[in-house]
């Protein structure tokens, strides 16, 4: 099952990355543009061009780029002129803090409301964590963001608006950081744990119709314990499955969150490269989301294979 996954992802890798690479070098201007400003003349942009390696053809630059990508080498930003396996490590640390809080967060919640939608299913309650939850799921993300920096930054100043530390201080703790990663950690774990409490929710909803938790009413074990003991592990695999295929969706929202709070994460340099056109940039940080959703995805499978050991062979 595992070698079936890897052979299937290593070619969507590949026609992933063919495709973005070649969508980047259609749009129009060039790194050139972006790295002389003002002295953007046409013959300096052709000199630039030249001494990037951007003035080959299109087909032979993608080969090149695949030859330095089998050797290891993600090439040097255009923009920054530093290696891009560097930069990326710089700036990944702080986006896995974010994802680890976020995901923590946002399970976490939807186990605990799931657990009740499901058990109260076609009731009040989940009538009004249902609503609750149409509501964060169609609130854009930049927009969710913005109202928490007016509201607990801005308006109640309980938390900074920004940032990743406090530039006033030398040496930052990690408290600091930790303060500064609140709100763009509630922000995403918030808006996910809208549609993954509600498959978790309708998970828990038919897992209880089912004959073992009949069963095990009726020999008098508590409705309480068969939700921990019974339900909750069967129900699990939908949000497993859910969770390693919403890597990419995370990501995408965490472009906008970065972005919002000015947070140094991938997602910010992503858009920073893609508003300067910094092929390489680009080209690495998709590659990097395209093999991490690859490993979220395989990630599921054997969490699934574990919680039910009937899926390990299908």
């Amino acid at each position: 099952m595992i070698l079936s996954r890897l052979a299937a992802s290593a070619l969507t890798l590949v026609l992933l990355v063919t495709i973005v690479f070649f969508m980047v070098h259609a749009t129009p201007g060039g790194p050139a543009y972006s790295i002389l400003g003002q002295k953007a003349t046409p013959e300096a942009v052709r000199q630039l061009n030249v001494r990037l390696g951007l003035s080959a053809p299109l087909w032979k630059q993608y080969l090149v780029w695949w030859a330095h990508l089998l050797e290891g080498r993600l090439g040097y930003s255009y923009l920054l002129n530093r290696p891009v396996a560097g930069l990326i490590a710089a700036y990944a640390a702080n986006t896995l803090a974010l994802y680890l809080g976020a995901i923590t967060l946002s399970v976490l919640l939807s186990i605990a409301i799931g657990l009740v939608q499901g058990a109260f299913w076609g009731q009040w309650p989940a009538r009004l964590i249902g609503a609750a939850q149409l509501v964060l799921y169609a609130m854009p993300v930049f927009f969710a963001g913005t109202i928490l920096i007016l509201y607990v930054a801005v308006k109640w100043r309980w938390l900074p608006a920004g940032g990743i530390a406090d530039i006033r201080h030398a040496a930052p703790g990690v408290a600091d950081y930790a303060r500064h990663l609140i709100l763009p950690v509630v922000t995403v774990g918030l808006l996910g744990t809208a549609g993954l409490s509600r498959y978790f929710g309708a998970a828990v909803h038919e897992e209880l119709g089912k004959d073992y938790v009949r069963t095990a009413l009726a020999k008098g074990l508590g409705f309480g314990a068969v939700l921990r003991r019974h339900v909750l592990r069967n129900a699990l695999r939908p949000l497993v499955t859910i969770l390693g295929l919403s890597f990419p969706y995370i990501f995408a929202g965490s472009v906008l969150v970065e972005t919002v709070f000015d947070y140094p994460g991938l997602g910010f340099l992503l858009w920073r490269s893609a508003l300067s056109q910094d092929y390489p940039v680009i080209s690495a940080i998709v590659l990097l989301i395209g093999v991490l959703t690859v490993i979220g995805n395989l990630l599921a499978d054997l969490v699934n294979g574990w919680l039910d050991p009937r899926e390990r062979f299908e």
